[in-house]
């Protein structure tokens, strides 16, 4: 939690000020109950108007100071939780954005947006409350119990006990409450996990007619989030009803002694009335601390969790290499296994130069589109070597590692087609629109209402399959890339389409060193090395031609794509 209390630390000055602010309001307010006693015990009994009125003036007017001091401190914290929070978010999302694949699959999207957006939230309201009633309430419990002791002994000790006790229900609470709020933390992600898979599969929910088995799904997850809710505030519950009646029973108590030694002549009237003002202000008080732990209870939890991040390392640093080799791109006996249990990819090795295209064929499962991550470091292999461009790619820099890349499954912004294309990267309309010829998608880019400028729905709603991956093609042309990975990125294509791209790729971006993902012999067969892997393992490498001859396997696909079944 440190980390993120350092936040506050560059507001130092604003949060002293405030700070001062409502100590000021703070003796304010506790001089009122001096004044009121003042009143009673000389004021009336001398039946003296003129001093009555100048106290009762000067209790307004100490009202209305500590009121304005108040509403002053508490915007003063409200613009500093603001900044410090703005700031933490952005930094966050910063540190998320930087977070290599492994680190995002260990602390999955769902959770990383629970917080960004929820545990943020928490921050903000801790930082918030502390600075309000954090410094306010302790300052009205410290002078309130300083000068009861100096006005009566005997009844602040009363309200001395009442206010220990109060502190160690609040303590016990709050110790209680914590573990309690970080799980129902954890259960509020699962709840957007699912959130964020019914709304990107949305269409193949009502396809299979699942609507069913996804509410209850979603109804389990909402109920499991519930119930861990449900026994944090149960638990923090507690603090206000038993703050309460020790409020009470301290109320009874101090009335009950105080009217016994006024009895005995020991203590003036007056002193009760100001007793029971101070009394309420320190009770009132102390229900203010209540309300300021729970919320440093929420906000300590989500602290830890943004924390986390923030201080995840990174995992992924340049590591000097005087390794090279003559391949733009290669393997050197490269394995690899997400989970660290089975391997996903072992034992594969090849090379290829500058300007050749790559091939990839293989089942499901076997490891195509791991073999491109790696490549394009999103992972890092467990042993080997990865090549890119002659160098260990741990050594390359990522400005240096110029690819362009089309995923099997990749979003389209809610923005127009030329942000889309260009994602960010300001680049000239003529390359964008260069890009778009080359993908096969000028066609209907100039058909769409207003061309380029034209504004597509949440994920290219409005846009066919086939439409959305040559837009997404033309994304990864627009950058000029040295080294293009097209991961099935004619699965949606039409024969005579797909042939297009592939040679519209050739013609238009000669020096481009191609890798190529398909399940299609069609669009492998002019690589210059195919690939064919078979569970996670390089089963046969070569040309179209030698392939055809040595590998059963793809010779066998070759002829079912031709029509011919053995």
């Amino acid at each position: 939690m440190g980390t993120v209390l350092g936040y506050l630390r560059p507001h130092g000055v604003r949060v002293a000020c405030g700070v001062t602010v409502k100590f000021t309001a703070a003796l304010l307010e506790l001089v009122l109950p001096l004044l009121l006693e003042h009143i009673v015990d000389v004021s009336v009994p001398a039946r003296d108007l003129a001093a009555i009125w100048l106290c009762g003036g000067l209790m307004a007017a100490l009202a209305f100071g500590a009121a304005f001091c108040n509403i002053t401190a508490n915007r003063m914290a409200a613009r500093v939780s603001m900044e410090v929070t703005e700031k933490l978010r952005g930094d966050l999302y910063g540190r998320t954005q930087r977070l290599s694949c492994a680190q995002m699959d260990r602390f999955s999207a769902s959770s990383l947006v629970s917080r960004l957006t929820n545990d943020t939230y928490n921050v903000h309201q801790m930082f918030d409350k502390v600075q309000r009633g954090g410094i306010r309430a302790p300052m009205l419990v410290l002078g309130g119990l300083v000068l009861t002791f100096l006005l009566e002994p005997a009844l602040a000790a009363v309200q001395l006990a009442v206010s220990l006790l109060t502190f160690l229900t609040i303590w016990q609470v709050t110790r209680r409450g914590i573990p309690h709020y970080a799980a129902a933390q954890e259960a509020g992600d699962t709840v957007v996990r699912i959130i964020r898979e019914n709304a990107s599969g949305v269409r193949v929910v009502k396809a299979l007619a699942c609507q069913g088995r996804e509410r209850q799904r979603f109804g389990e997850a909402s109920e499991a989030a519930r119930r861990a809710e449900e026994t944090a505030g149960c638990v923090m519950a507690a603090a206000n009803p038993l703050t309460d009646l020790l409020l009470n029973t301290g109320l009874v108590l101090v009335v009950l002694v105080g009217a016994l030694r006024v009895n005995a002549g020991q203590m003036p009237p007056g002193q009760i009335v100001a007793f029971l003002s101070y009394f309420t202000l320190i009770q009132t008080a102390t229900l203010g601390i209540a309300k300021v732990f729970i919320r440093i209870s929420k906000g300590a939890a989500s602290a830890r969790r943004i924390q986390e991040i923030l201080l995840e390392p990174e995992d992924q640093l340049l590591r000097p290499s005087a390794a090279s080799s003559g391949a733009e791109l290669g393997m050197d006996r490269v394995s690899f296994s997400y989970l660290g249990v089975e391997r996903d990819l072992a034992d594969v090795t090849f090379t290829l130069r500058k300007g050749e295209t790559l091939g990839i064929l293989g089942p499901t499962g076997s490891g195509k589109s791991t073999l491109a991550a790696l490549l394009m470091r999103l992972y890092d292999a467990g042993e080997g070597v990865v090549w890119v461009g002659g160098r260990d790619v741990t050594a390359v820099p990522r400005e240096e590692r110029r690819f362009g890349v089309v995923f099997q499954s990749e979003a389209l912004l809610n923005d127009s087609v030329y942000e889309n294309i260009s994602f960010l990267r300001n680049i000239p309309r003529e390359d964008v629109t260069a890009a778009a010829r080359t993908a096969q998608a000028w066609d209907f880019i100039q058909a769409l209402p207003e061309g380029l400028d034209s504004r597509l729905d949440i994920r290219g709603a409005n846009l066919s399959g086939g439409q959305r991956q040559r837009l997404l093609t033309a994304r990864a042309l627009a950058g000029k890339p040295s080294v293009l990975v097209l991961d099935s990125a004619d699965s949606a294509l039409d024969y005579a389409t797909a042939a297009a791209l592939r040679a519209a790729i050739r013609r238009d971006c000669p020096g481009v060193t191609l890798v190529v993902i398909s399940e299609r012999v069609a669009s492998l067969r002019d690589a210059d090395r195919i690939l064919v892997l078979e569970e996670g393992r390089i089963a046969a490498q070569g040309t179209h031609e030698e392939l055809l001859e040595r590998c059963a396997r793809y010779r066998h696909i070759a002829e079912l794509q031709r029509g011919v079944l053995l």
